[in-house]
């Protein structure tokens, strides 16, 4: 079982770069909005509650498929309300049972990433599409949750989608 996360900032393709992946290697798609849709239903963003269950819904999805042999993409943005050490405990969940964490970070460049912001399709998950908002994160230090080394990493500005996913799947050999 590998457990492939894509991780980077707001809108530097990490769904679609997700979706991409699924299709070519058939492994599940497990967006981090999922999970954040399910709990916001029920706890205020960022509340207490709202943090303790979005890590609690990771870490057991992620155990359960190692346990089931069920290969996922997990696609999320590293911020400072994850709490220390949950790279290590995600690596945990997998291995315990046999799985293989798979850290791939995707970047491109502020221009880029601001400019895909509006797109239409990051309504459909409530994801961030303002350009103020971002740079009010950027200045704020909310992004600079410290993750370890990436055994890849990509710029998506700088390729397609479809072209990452082919270079993640032949780099991590899936």
């Amino acid at each position: 079982m590998d457990l492939v996360m894509l991780y980077g900032p707001p809108a530097v393709g990490k769904l679609t770069v997700g979706r991409a992946l699924a299709a070519r290697t058939g492994l599940k798609l497990f967006h981090n909005h999922l999970a954040l849709d399910a709990i916001t239903a029920v706890f205020d963003f960022r509340s207490p509650g709202y943090l303790r269950l979005r890590e609690l819904f990771w870490l057991e999805t992620f155990a359960e498929a190692s346990r089931a042999d069920v290969s996922l993409v997990f696609t999320f943005m590293p911020e400072t309300s994850l709490t220390p050490g949950f790279t290590d405990r995600a690596g945990d969940a997998v291995e315990r049972h046999g799985g293989r964490l798979r850290l791939v970070e995707l970047t491109c460049a502020i221009d880029v990433q601001e400019g895909r912001l509006d797109d239409p399709s990051r309504a459909a998950f409530a994801k961030l599409r303002s350009v103020e908002d971002l740079r009010h994160l950027r200045a704020h230090g909310w992004l600079d949750y410290a993750m370890p080394a990436a055994e890849l990493r990509l710029d998506t500005g700088a390729m397609s989608a479809d072209a990452a996913a082919e270079r993640i799947e032949s780099a991590l050999r899936l």
